[in-house]
């Protein structure tokens, strides 16, 4: 009988094993990716292939712990965006200022290619509206683009390690100069650079009805980008400095403010201040949107006197790279 049973046990199919990276690993079967199916009849769009396979990413808090939590979805099973013929938003599309900066958004979809920095947002913003009045969705491959149209789509393709992804423009930013892209958490993850928080992409305009030709081969001398060290990027700097002393602030309504944006649409204004909470801590409280009936403008303070609002100037542009300018009101 014993001998029996050991012959049975040898003979079972073995388990999967659970992938555990920081939190509880999820045992389903592997999903293929939108990037290895057949194009469908929506769009006419071939996905590109894999050039190399990913390693495993590790979920759990993410950079700066804005990811998932300990129960990740499968992000390979969440299909690309399939671009399709959508009217232009009335508003997310005109001319703003942000940060010290005038951008000027396409108004009509045509080709457009760039290379840069590609963050990730995630779960700190997850349910908060985006530019276009829609909810964000960490979950949903959307993205954030300076003046790309909204709506619109992009193909995304990062050169260290070859994978691509297509997405849905439908949030402005980032602001910060040498980015190009914020992607949504979900596509950064299939990116591969959701643990480091950037990396090196570049982003060509996909048009409805547009057949994505194969995705570059990776190159053998570029390695994924590292984590942006305090020196290059001013979040990070701003993240690792020592404490200073906090910028002189006042209670009352009336004095001279930072404004940080203007823009036509409330929608992109409170979105530039829902993003600019967290990087600005404490300071968040005193953030404002502001109108006078045809701009919404984008303000913190107040302080007491103009002296008190150049020096809170002088310290966001070092920290954090920003160019607000001093206003009375």
């Amino acid at each position: 009988m014993m001998a029996l049973l050991m012959a049975a046990c040898g003979s079972q199919t073995p388990r999967p094993v659970i992938d555990r990276a920081e939190g509880p690993g999820i045992a389903v079967p592997p999903a293929p990716s939108a990037r290895d199916t057949a194009p469908g009849s929506a769009g006419g769009i071939t996905p590109a292939p894999t050039a190399k396979k990913a390693p495993p990413v590790k979920f759990g808090g993410g950079y700066k712990d804005d990811g998932p939590g300990d129960n990740p979805p499968d992000v390979e099973a969440i299909p690309d965006a399939v671009p399709r013929a959508e009217p232009l938003h009335r508003f997310a599309n005109n001319p703003y200022s942000a940060l010290g900066r005038d951008y000027v958004p396409r108004r009509e979809l045509k080709p457009y290619t760039g290379r840069g920095i590609g963050s990730w947002y995630g779960r700190r913003y997850h349910g908060q509206k985006t530019s276009s009045g829609e909810i964000y969705d960490m979950f949903a491959m959307t993205a954030a683009h300076p003046i790309l149209p909204i709506p619109s789509y992009a193909r995304v393709i990062n050169p260290g390690n070859g994978r691509s992804v297509v997405v849905r423009i439908n949030d402005r930013g980032p602001f910060h100069a040498g980015r190009e892209i914020d992607l949504s958490w979900t596509a950064a993850a299939k990116l591969g650079y959701v643990g480091q928080g950037s990396a090196l992409v570049e982003v060509e305009s996909v048009l409805p009805g547009q057949v994505l030709a194969t995705a570059p081969a990776p190159a053998p001398a570029l390695a994924p980008l590292a984590r942006p060290s305090p020196d290059d990027d001013p979040i990070a700097r701003l993240a690792t400095v020592e404490p200073e002393p906090p910028l002189p602030q006042v209670q009352d309504a009336r004095g001279h403010f930072l404004q940080l944006g203007a823009f036509g649409n409330r929608d992109n204004a409170e979105a530039l201040r829902a993003r600019l909470a967290r990087e600005l801590g404490e300071l968040a409280g005193k953030l404002a949107v502001h109108s006078d009936g045809k701009l919404f403008r984008v303000q913190l303070g107040p302080w007491a006197d103009a002296a008190a609002a150049q020096l809170a100037s002088a310290r966001l542009r070092d920290t954090l790279g920003m160019s607000p300018v001093v206003v009375q009101r």
